[in-house]
């Protein structure tokens, strides 16, 4: 029986286009957890993670707005949240689902933090914007009121605040509003939990972890965890949990349908099959972003050279079972 990691993309929680109510997150998790569910008949032991990026960023919103009323949380605690609620979605539509099919198969949610290093270089320059947009006389307020700094130059200077995210950055240079919170978004090394989410898997649990990227956390010096505000790319995070659980499959879903070489242009090209080799030569060209397709391939090249995974593939929810059978998406191999 092959173990497949299901990275979902933040299009099966809320659409674009919508504004993320219960009714609508519950919709599109349901049309996910359809697709798994179909994984699960054809035999794979099957374990899911999932973006949790709109969902953290409107509790921080409210963190925001409820302050006289009641205590913000800091990033990490709204991160653990925000896994909490996609969590439970999730694992009671599955649930629901299986019971309707007359299988009898265990669901759990694992909370999940991340060990990142504390000497990860992007501490020195925090690079991931979160929250709302800021005017320069709103941001001058925030650091003068919350004592953040106001676009520091890379390095080790400001490091403690930098580590915890108290940082505004000029990020649209044009807007009206061209400030930003930004916050460390360190490499993953593992997740803290891997054990107890390897017993699991291998007890034919299926299991939902490390949402969001997981919640970053570094160690001192006795191996203490401290919780950070910073934000993991989930794909990489993703990839950690396949090593971890020792996948055979990592399945990284999102909102096109494969990776595409010159993407946007006129002579875009779908790319249905590359080598781990190729992968790499298509990254130094340029052709898979940062901001896009760049991190779910270096995710995907982790996993066969890292994890020693058997293939991984990237595609769209809806092409889930033409992709797993070759037809579909893009499929990277050793």
């Amino acid at each position: 029986m092959e173990t497949i990691v299901v990275a979902l993309g933040g299009n099966a929680i809320k659409q674009a286009d919508e504004i993320g109510t219960n009714e609508e997150q519950f919709k599109n998790v349901g049309i996910a957890c359809e697709s798994i569910f179909k994984l699960i008949k054809e035999g794979y032991k099957v374990v899911i993670t999932h973006g949790n990026g709109p969902q953290s960023g409107n509790l921080m919103v409210q963190q925001d707005l409820g302050t006289d009323v009641v205590p913000p949380m800091p990033m990490d605690v709204v991160g653990a949240m925000t896994q909490g609620q996609i969590g439970y979605m999730i694992q009671r539509t599955l649930q629901n689902i299986l019971k309707k099919n007359n299988l009898d198969m265990p669901v759990a949610t694992v909370v999940t933090q991340v060990v990142v290093s504390k000497d990860d270089p992007d501490f020195k320059d925090p690079s991931k914007p979160v929250g709302n947009f800021f005017t320069e006389e709103e941001a001058k307020k925030i650091v003068f009121e919350k004592g953040y700094i106001l676009d520091p130059k890379p390095g080790q200077e400001h490091i403690d605040k930098k580590m915890k995210g108290h940082v505004i950055k000029k990020v649209k240079p044009t807007a009206n509003k061209p400030y930003r919170r930004v916050v460390p978004s360190p490499d993953p090394v593992r997740p803290a939990e891997a054990s107890a989410i390897k017993k699991l898997v291998d007890s034919q649990v299926i299991v939902i972890a490390s949402g969001g990227g997981g919640i970053p956390v570094v160690e001192d010096r006795n191996g203490i965890l401290i919780g950070i505000d910073g934000v993991i790319d989930k794909d990489k995070a993703g990839e950690r949990l396949a090593e971890a659980v020792k996948a055979d499959i990592f399945l990284v879903l999102t909102d096109v349908d494969a990776a595409y070489l010159n993407y946007g242009t006129s002579e875009q090209k779908q790319v249905r099959k590359m080598t781990v080799a190729e992968a790499k030569n298509y990254m130094k060209e340029g052709h898979f972003l940062a901001g896009s397709m760049g991190p779910k391939v270096l995710a995907c090249i982790r996993f066969i050279e890292e994890a020693k995974g058997k293939r991984a593939i990237i595609t769209s929810l809806d092409k889930t079972e033409d992709a797993l059978n070759g037809n579909a998406g893009t499929t990277i191999t050793p």
